[in-house]
C-alpha cells in the first residue's frame, strides 16, 4: 500500500507492475477495498502497471467532506488528482458497482485519459427513482452500520455479494472485508449512491470511449435486468455475462473475469 497527501486529503493505493507499462486502474465497490483486486492485480502486473485505490473515506484514504461526499464527480477529482500524481496520462480503468459511478464520471470527464472502460456489476445510482425510495434505501445502509456495526453489517450483507454455489472461505473472504470499512467512508459512499445516476453518466461519454460491460448471472444486487438497462445506453458495448458468479463476479470467478478483461484491454490498447 503506498499514500500520498494530495491537495483534498490522503490517498492510498496498492500499485504493481512496471511503470514504464500501459496502466490499469481498478475502482473498488461500497463494501470493499483495493486489496481484494489482487486476482486481478497478481494477473496483469507483469504486462501492465496496476492501480487499485482505496476510495475517499476508506482508510487510510481521507474522507470527503460530508456535501463534497454525494456526488461522484468529487471522487472522480480525487481519482484525477491520484492519477496526475503517478504520472498517469491514460489508463485502461474497471469500476466495480459503486466503481462504476466514480469510473463513469472520470471517463466523461476526462475522455482522452481513458484507454478503455469496463463496467462490472453496475451500480445505477438512485437518482431516478421515486424520493420516498431513495430515502428507504438510504436509510437501509445507514441504520445497518449505524445499528449494527460494520461487522454485523458485513455478516447480513455480505453473502449476498455471492452466488449460492460460493464456498465458504469465500464468503468470509468477503465479509471479512467489508467488516473493515469506516462507518462514516460508507455512510458517505451510501449518499454518493443515492444521488448517482450511472446512465446520465454514460449518456454523456464520449462515443469514442471504448467500453464493455461485465456481470455474474447470479447478482442479487446488481441484477442482470439492471446490468442489461446500463448496456443498452451503448448497444455496441461489448456485454460478458459470467456464470456461476454474484455481485462481486471477480472475486467469484477471477478466470473468466480477467480473460474478459484481458481480452478487452489487448484490443484497446
Amino acid at each position: 500500500m503506498r499514500s500520498a497527501a494530495l491537495a483534498g486529503g490522503e490517498i492510498a493505493w496498492l500499485e504493481a507492475g512496471a511503470s514504464a507499462g500501459p496502466a490499469l486502474v481498478l475502482l473498488h465497490g461500497i463494501g470493499s477495498a483495493a486489496w481484494s483486486w489482487r486476482a486481478q492485480i497478481e494477473a496483469f502486473a507483469a504486462d501492465m502497471r496496476v492501480i487499485a485505490w482505496n476510495a475517499p473515506g476508506y482508510p487510510p484514504s481521507a474522507a470527503l467532506s460530508a456535501e463534497a461526499a454525494r456526488d461522484a464527480a468529487t471522487y472522480a477529482k480525487r481519482l484525477e488528482a491520484l492519477l496526475d500524481h503517478c504520472s498517469v496520462t491514460r489508463c485502461h480503468v474497471v469500476g466495480h458497482s459503486l466503481g462504476c459511478l466514480i469510473a463513469a464520471r472520470f471517463a466523461a470527464s476526462s475522455p482522452s485519459r481513458v484507454a478503455s472502460l469496463t463496467l462490472a456489476s453496475c451500480a445505477l445510482g438512485h437518482a431516478r427513482l421515486a424520493a420516498h425510495e431513495r430515502e428507504r434505501l438510504l436509510e437501509s445502509r445507514l441504520a445497518d452500520v449505524r445499528d449494527l456495526g460494520a461487522r454485523g453489517m458485513a455478516e447480513k450483507r455480505g453473502p449476498r455479494l455471492l452466488s449460492p454455489g460460493a464456498s465458504a472461505n469465500l464468503v468470509s473472504l468477503v465479509v471479512d472485508t467489508m467488516a473493515q470499512v469506516d462507518a462514516q467512508g460508507y455512510a458517505d459512499a451510501a449518499r454518493m449512491l443515492s444521488s448517482g445516476d450511472l446512465l446520465s453518466d454514460i449518456e454523456a461519454l464520449n462515443r469514442d470511449v471504448p467500453m464493455q460491460f461485465v456481470w455474474g448471472e447470479d447478482d442479487v444486487i446488481t441484477p442482470p435486468a439492471a446490468n442489461e438497462r446500463a448496456a443498452s445506453v451503448r448497444p455496441a458495448a461489448r456485454r460478458v455475462v459470467l456464470p456461476q458468479a454474484g455481485h462481486a463476479c471477480y472475486l467469484e470467478q477471477p478466470g473468466a473475469f480477467n480473460a474478459a478483461l484481458g481480452a478487452f484491454v489487448r484490443d484497446h490498447g
